[in-house]
């Protein structure tokens, strides 16, 4: 069998770690991006090791909140109008996934994945110089009110059916583990399976410096199109260099949709633009992340300050960002942190890949095996990377990965189910 050769277009965490997965099983690679060392949602996410995560974002009843939320110029979720024509597949789609059923089906599968993160992850941190940055502490979920909790039940429920550990604290139980918290918090879930990481930056500067060390090689540039041979496949740079490879893995974030339709493969893969404000010096102190589940963001102890950051913003990728929103991060944060400094606060905006039914696309493509795809994560990226890495890694020997791959198939998006899918005018460009 000849040798195993292989190109990762991209250099964030799920490429880096798709990177290590095939440098572990012999395969030499190249890992092609405009910006290897550049700032990505890689760079500026929470942090957060987020293994309970295995319920979707559509769910039966979003509908009802989605309009109050938009209504908000500065809520958790908005929607740029230039925009709109484009994203209506991504929506229709992300609506016809809120059932009871396709709930369940989707759970599932992120169960799958997420069960296996700790046994990806912390080989590869032990391996490439990581193991005291990650930071097993939990995290906590906390309400402003009874109700909160109470409406949030059957989600919770639905975790502890999928083996999540979920334990229900009262707002005194809440303070003693986390003491800067004001007394607007009344209720609030701790999640022992959740961790975090010291400074998501450094992860993979540190695990891309690995990989070069232990024989990879980074080539800067812009991938302009992916083209199948007859016994591999290319990368063509923009400026016309060609990169040639048996295998090619697309692991390119929330560009990886364009790469994917020039294939010849559907998908449905959105920015969903989020911001965090990184404070070095807040003035409160926290031992884990906390969630705050009715303003939907984040709070996360990082080991250059606290990361603050939520929003999804779906813009598309050209779009400037709207720094307004990592500010009103802060002031969010304010109501339940009265101690808070912000002086110093350092804004931050990425692209995160999102998909309707918060799936990753993993798989082979459909016009050429030689052509595999690992992106879509969504805020999991950090979290199922390593094991993303794996499942990559046996798909490039053509081995059977270690969980059901059927679920995050590309192929998922070409089944027509509903009118938007036969209409040319709503493709991806």
């Amino acid at each position: 069998m000849p040798e195993v050769s292989a190109i990762v277009v991209g250099a964030g965490i799920v490429g880096l770690s798709v990177a290590y997965g095939a440098l572990r099983n012999g395969v030499s690679v190249m890992i092609v991006d405009r910006n290897p060392e550049g700032d990505k949602a890689s760079f500026g996410n929470a942090g957060g090791i987020a293994v309970t995560e295995v319920v979707p974002a559509s769910v039966p009843g979003l509908w009802k909140k989605v309009p109050f939320w938009m209504l908000d110029p500065l809520g958790p979720l908005a929607l740029r109008m230039a925009h709109t024509p484009r994203l209506l597949p991504w929506l229709w789609n992300f609506a016809r996934v809120g059932t009871a059923s396709e709930v369940r089906r989707i759970s599932t599968a992120l169960a799958d994945i997420n069960g296996r993160v700790y046994d990806d992850l912390l080989p590869l941190f032990n391996e490439v110089g990581l193991a005291g940055d990650l930071l097993q502490k939990g995290a906590l979920t906390v309400y402003e009110s009874e109700n909160g909790l109470r409406n949030d039940m059957h989600d919770w429920d639905a975790k502890r059916d999928l083996g999540v550990e979920v334990k229900e604290l009262t707002a005194a139980e809440i303070r003693e583990m986390e003491p800067a918290l004001s007394p607007i918090v009344k209720n609030g879930v701790f999640t022992p399976q959740w961790s975090h990481i010291k400074d998501p930056k450094r992860v993979v500067d540190v695990l891309r410096h690995w990989l070069v060390a232990h024989g990879a090689e980074i080539v800067r540039g812009e991938v302009d199109r992916v083209v199948p041979t007859s016994d591999g496949a290319k990368v063509v740079l923009d400026g016309g260099r060609e990169m040639t490879a048996r295998k090619i893995v697309i692991a390119a974030g929330a560009w990886s949709g364009r790469l994917a339709k020039q294939m010849g493969d559907r998908v449905l893969v959105e920015s969903e633009r989020g911001y965090t404000t990184t404070i070095a010096s807040p003035g409160v102190a926290l031992e884990r992340e906390v969630i705050f589940a009715d303003r939907k963001f984040v709070a996360t102890p990082l080991s250059i300050g606290l990361r603050i950051g939520g929003a999804a913003e779906f813009g598309g990728l050209e779009v400037a960002p709207n720094y307004a929103r990592s500010k009103a991060l802060v002031k969010l944060a304010k109501h339940y942190f009265p101690g808070i400094r912000e002086e110093g606060g350092v804004e931050w905006s990425g692209h995160r890949p999102t998909t309707p039914d918060s799936l990753p696309v993993i798989g082979r493509s459909g016009p050429s095996s030689n052509i595999i795809y690992a992106f879509g994560h969504g805020h999991l990226g950090l979290t199922q990377g390593p094991t993303t890495g794996k499942i990559v890694g046996d798909l490039l020997l053509g081995r059977k990965p270690p969980i059901d791959m059927a679920p995050f198939s590309v192929a998922r998006f070409s089944l027509k189910k509903a009118s938007f899918y036969d209409s040319p005018d709503f493709l991806l460009r």
